[in-house]
């Protein structure tokens, strides 16, 4: 967890307070006692697929697939399906 300054702090220590948040660290700005923002890193963002699934898993997105199941199949298993499908609408 990260520290807490009010509003007269942050002001008068901004680059402490950038310092904080440059080193991983949140910081909670107060008025009058009570929260109300927050100062935080910037979340990278995953120039790979592998690390966007893992995010996704981890924000309950993705789920993986119970043992023993079969992985994702195509709908459509044969070719002309969507030209079928279009056609039978009309």
């Amino acid at each position: 967890m990260g520290r807490t300054h009010s509003t007269y702090e942050a002001k008068s220590r901004f680059s402490a307070v950038i310092r904080q948040v440059r080193a991983g660290q949140r910081v909670v700005i107060t008025y009058r006692g009570e929260p109300v923002a927050e100062i935080r890193p910037l979340e990278q963002a995953a120039p790979r697929l592998a690390g966007r699934l893992v995010r996704l898993k981890e924000q309950g997105v993705l789920v993986p697939q119970p043992a023993g199941k079969k992985a994702l199949r195509p709908v459509a298993s044969r070719p002309g399906a969507l030209k079928r499908f279009l056609a039978e609408r009309d």
